[in-house]
């Protein structure tokens, strides 16, 4: 029996977290030739030169493909990314490629698949975004022919999108995978690899938001100068190299000499979540303040339009871009416990994606969806 062959996309160390569980199992089965196309953040050593980790992670057949553009033209870095791609899926000919979310090199992987009737899996589709991802993430969904996706609410997004029911699966969020796992690094084994001294700390992160690159700088300036004013502890991790990201590095040379942070281009996925886990809250844009960090009961401090609506959650206090208003949210969560529901903690899942992946590879009906779509209508009543 001719094994199947799986092409996993990865451009960032938020996505490769995803992954991660899901390529794990299928490579670890003698049924599934699995490859990896590693390429965007990962390859770029500003930000930590991310794909040694997925090296380390002990997978094989990986192909490292630089994609960056200057972070001005994301189109370019997509034109790029998909002009590596179709040359590599060439040779390999995959039977699938799965991607992730909604950045340039997600939409690569759908539009070169698609347009080579390669089956295209996208994984947590349907989902809420803010900026320029909004519309990346539906139009991988677009370009997609099988989902799967957090929860019900993404299920019925992808409908009203026209997606057919059929092809929608829900395995919840896998990152849970690994959160869920026993074999978490302990803190002291986090602290001691990184040199972080400190006893109490909280993790920050602020992404570019793409749509508002005008005023980024100005919210850059404030979300420092609230860390700085707040006189806590922070383990800070550089922002996605989208446009913007420039004027928020740019920033953080306001702490260069403060004891009071440690700043890294980026952080091992379980080294991450073990940090997160102890953090006294959260704060900035990432989709990790409002997934991951409720899971664990961390409160959040979120800012901005980025993960605006996204969820509803007690842990979650939304804030402007203004001063006073991040200082007066990291006052509002350092002065309140927070405790979410079984179900609330549980809305993106329950940590076995990677065993509901593995079930639908093992169906034969599975790989019978076809390449070629149709829009499903919804009913009129």
């Amino acid at each position: 029996m001719t094994k199947k062959k799986i092409l996993f996309l990865t451009g960032t160390r938020a996505d490769f977290g995803k992954l991660k569980s899901l390529i794990q199992i299928s490579q670890s089965s003698s049924k599934y030739d699995v490859h990896i196309f590693a390429t965007g953040m990962h390859m770029n050593s500003k930000y930590g030169c991310t794909v040694d980790e997925i090296e380390k992670s002990g997978f094989k057949n990986i192909f490292k493909y630089i994609n960056h553009d200057t972070i001005e033209h994301m189109d370019r870095t997509l034109a790029k990314t998909i002009e590596g791609l179709s040359h590599y899926i060439y040779q390999l000919q995959p039977d699938m490629i799965v991607v992730h979310g909604d950045r340039v090199e997600a939409m690569a992987g759908a539009i070169v698949g698609s347009l080579n009737n390669i089956l295209v899996t996208h994984i947590e589709g349907g989902e809420v975004s803010g900026t320029i991802d909004e519309l990346i993430r539906h139009a991988v969904t677009k370009m997609s022919h099988i989902h799967l996706v957090s929860n019900e609410k993404a299920q019925r997004r992808l409908i009203q999108l026209g997606e057919k029911e059929e092809s929608i699966f829900i395995v919840g969020s896998p990152d849970l995978d690994i959160m869920n796992s026993n074999r978490l690094p302990s803190l002291e084994e986090v602290k001691h690899h990184y040199n972080i001294k400190f006893d109490n700390y909280s993790l920050a992160m602020f992404h570019p938001i793409t749509t508002e690159y005008d005023h980024i700088a100005v919210y850059a300036n404030n979300f420092v100068q609230a860390l700085i004013d707040s006189g806590k502890n922070y383990v800070l991790i550089y922002p996605n190299n989208d446009l913007g990201s420039n004027e928020i590095l740019k920033a953080y040379e306001k702490i260069d000499d403060n004891s009071r942070f440690k700043v890294f281009p980026s952080l091992r996925f379980e080294y991450f979540l073990t940090l997160l886990k102890f953090s006294e809250f959260m704060i900035g844009n990432s989709s990790a303040g409002i997934r991951e960090a409720p899971y664990y009961n961390v409160p959040t401090v979120d800012i901005g339009s980025r993960q605006l609506n996204r969820v509803n959650l007690k842990s979650v206090r939304n804030c402007g871009y203004e001063l006073a208003s991040i200082s007066e949210a990291i006052k509002h969560v350092s002065n309140s416990v927070f405790n979410n529901s079984w179900k609330e903690r549980h809305s993106f899942g329950k940590g076995r994606s990677d065993h509901l992946f593995f079930k639908l590879l093992e169906s034969e009906e599975f790989w019978q969806i076809k390449c070629q779509k149709q829009f499903k209508d919804l009913a009129i009543t």
